[in-house]
């Protein structure tokens, strides 16, 4: 009998994952690349002289391979196994050597470069323009002037930085689902509420045990750390946290110090001063100390707030425990936020989660969508990776045909690596006459339900559901001629605006009234309990802010003036980075960084790049301002949004965009009105 073709070979829908193994990854990921590189070598050999030879032709020799490399990228991400680890870790230094060498292969470049004087940039269309030029600046900036022994180095920085930050990611995989805290005595879950003890237990007996476990999963954490009033309990959790990946064979110690080497190795090779400034040279901020002064901007601005905020914390717990309460721990902050919020607002987060049933804020935030967009989501049927997983076509208002499919996969596993993501699966270029869809997926570790509930949401996981959802329509709606130019493909300090400003209809009653209703009685939120979520939106804003500022600082620290041999250890220079960005002190031990896989775990991802979610935030709270002055469902401002955003991808500088959309270029003053610090604006 003849054996099954490969599935990974040629990508349609439905997409195979039913019936991809471990085995086929290495065979078509082999068989991919050599295609492609065939199809690269052809057009330096056929030397030509029209687009659709040269550029277009390269858009088209890894159409393949990079729609294989997304689904096993996820894989890896959401349903791993060993084996599959072991293929993934086998492909991952052929694929970075392939797309290093593509940057770098000067006689490509020339190729290229010469077919653009012979058929001229200025005779295409916009799209197509940008594209020649951001390629041609892509090849200079990545090392296709390079000669000789530089260019051999700076592949094999790239085959490193790849293994490196691979094995970062695996590393947290591993020591996150690793740590089990096991509670059998009830009376140590003090303070734990009714819900959140329930999914204790419901974990615990997932596992073949009556107790209660804590795991490291942000459902299990952030509520061990708000509601316990063990503090040994919490400080245990959090210091589990806070070191994960740092002992035995999945210590990131090493690999952090080893990845800051080959990122500004690889920027000096390439003439910049940094890896920061390499990084931000097609971004917006230009160049990191822009990103800096963008950051130093909003702290001196946010400050003050802040230490008021620090203090008042701490005089909170005084005014509970007596005058020599001792200072907070960091294990602490969030416990004693909590019962400050309740003093302060009588609200309980806990109050709202059983309105934020998560079938219910699924339909809503398509519907929101709907009416802002013009577009209707309808649920599907199709091969998924696990039982959880949903899916659902998006189609126009009025539309047969779906513009797009996308799955969505909500709630912690074993297999699953942790936090909230988005991921194209399938990018198509749009072509009139022919529109495939394009296909997506966002992933989330919520709270999962239990065997007498559903699974009800917290706040905070309703605005990751809609984060998540708007990068998945940044992707989906895509109407750009040029694949590489399409969907969330552009500068990462903007790619956070179409996810960042969803949320802003998690707050407005007339959005909540779609979709959150109590999951028995089927009422809305009661009027006095919205009153108190609103007054408490701005609840320690400024310590949030400040903490976010923190982790871009240090990124920018580690990326632009980390010295090893002047500043020593990294774990300690992280740490005197954050201190004066976090209202309590940190331990010596302190090893956030060894699981900040967003700056890690991958040869770039945020790298230099963590300030971009407060870049995005200026010009989130600056775009929804349109609809706060027309009215939040307001269509022509939902459908501007569409047209001149969500559709347009990288085709225009995103400046332009940006003012196209606003009319002027952005401000702050709406950012820090929304977080209710008006006065430092």
């Amino acid at each position: 009998m003849a054996s099954m073709p490969n599935p990974l070979l040629q990508l349609d829908l439905p997409l195979p994952f039913a019936v991809i193994q471990a085995a086929h990854v290495e065979e078509a990921v082999d068989q991919l690349l050599a295609s492609a590189q065939k199809a690269i070598d052809a057009i330096v050999a056929d030397k030509p002289k029209t687009y659709e030879a040269s550029f277009a032709a390269l858009e088209r020799a890894t159409e393949s391979l990079e729609p294989a490399v997304a689904l096993i990228d996820h894989l890896e991400s959401s349903a791993t196994t060993p084996e599959f680890r072991q293929a993934y870790n086998a492909v991952q230094p052929k694929l970075s050597a392939f797309f290093s060498a593509l940057r770098m292969n000067q006689a490509l470049y020339f190729t290229l470069r010469d077919a653009a004087h012979a058929f001229g940039v200025e005779s295409l269309d916009a799209t197509a323009q940008r594209f020649v030029q951001k390629t041609l600046e892509e090849f200079r900036r990545q090392g296709a002037e390079l000669e000789g022994k530089g260019k051999d180095e700076l592949s094999q920085i790239d085959v490193a930085l790849s293994e490196c930050t691979t094995r970062f990611a695996q590393n947290l995989l591993d020591a996150t689902r690793a740590y089990e805290c096991w509670v059998e005595d009830e009376a140590r879950l003090a303070g734990l509420p009714p819900f959140e003890r329930e999914a204790a237990r419901q974990r615990a007996r997932d596992r073949g045990r009556e107790a209660w476990l804590f795991t490291l999963a942000e459902p299990s954490l952030i509520a061990a750390l708000t509601y316990l009033d063990d503090a040994s309990l919490r400080e245990a959790i959090w210091r589990a946290h806070q070191t994960r990946a740092t002992q035995g064979e999945v210590d990131n110690r090493g690999l952090i110090a080893r990845i800051l080497e080959l990122r500004q190795r690889k920027a000096a090779l390439l003439g910049y001063s940094n890896f920061g400034d390499f990084v931000l040279a097609d971004r917006m901020a230009k160049h990191a100390a822009r990103a800096g002064e963008f950051i130093e901007a909003l702290r001196q601005k946010t400050q003050p707030f802040f230490l008021q905020e620090k203090e008042a914390l701490h005089a909170f717990r005084r005014s509970l425990e007596g005058d020599d309460a001792p200072e907070l721990q960091p294990w602490d902050l969030g416990y004693y936020a909590e019962k400050q919020r309740r003093a302060r607002y009588d609200l309980d987060e806990e109050e709202l989660r059983p309105y934020f049933q998560v079938d219910r804020v699924l339909r809503g935030m398509f519907e929101i969508a709907g009416r802002l967009f013009a577009l209707r989501v309808e649920e599907t049927k199709a091969p998924t990776w696990h039982p959880d997983v949903r899916v659902f076509s998006l189609y126009d208002e009025g539309g047969r045909d779906p513009i797009a499919l996308f799955f969505v996969d909500l709630f912690p596993r074993d297999d699953k690596r942790g936090g909230a993501w988005m991921a194209p699966l399938l990018t198509h270029a749009a072509t009139p006459g022919a529109r495939k869809p394009q296909v997506g997926v966002f992933c989330a570790n919520l709270s999962s339900p239990t065997a007498d509930r559903p699974a009800l949401l917290s706040m905070r996981e309703v605005e990751t559901l809609f984060h998540e959802f708007g990068h998945l329509l940044h992707h989906s709606l895509s109407a750009v001629n040029v694949r590489s130019l399409a969907g969330t493909n552009v500068a990462w300090d903007f790619v956070e605006l179409p996810s960042q400003i969803m949320e802003n209809w998690c707050w407005e009653r007339e959005a909540l009234d779609l979709f959150a209703r109590h999951y028995q009685s089927d009422a809305a939120i009661p009027d006095a309990l919205f009153d108190k979520l609103q007054r408490s939106r701005t609840f320690r804003a400024a310590s949030q802010m400040m903490r976010q500022l923190g982790f871009a600082a240090l990124d920018l620290a580690l990326h632009t003036r980390y010295e090893p041999a002047r500043d020593g250890d990294v774990l300690h220079f992280a740490r005197s980075v954050l201190q004066d960005y976090l209202p309590a002190p940190l331990p010596e031990d302190y090893a956030m960084i060894a699981g900040f896989g967003h700056l890690f775990a991958s040869p770039v991802g945020y790298a230099a790049g963590y300030y971009s979610y407060k870049w995005a935030e200026v010009l989130d709270a600056d775009a929804f301002e349109r609809f706060r002055e027309r009215g939040v469902f307001d269509r022509e401002s939902g459908l501007a949004f569409r047209q001149i955003i969500l559709q347009q991808g990288d085709s225009r500088d995103p400046a332009e965009l940006y003012e196209a959309f606003r009319g002027r270029p952005p401000q702050s003053d709406a950012l820090f009105a929304r977080m209710g610090l008006q006065s430092a604006a």
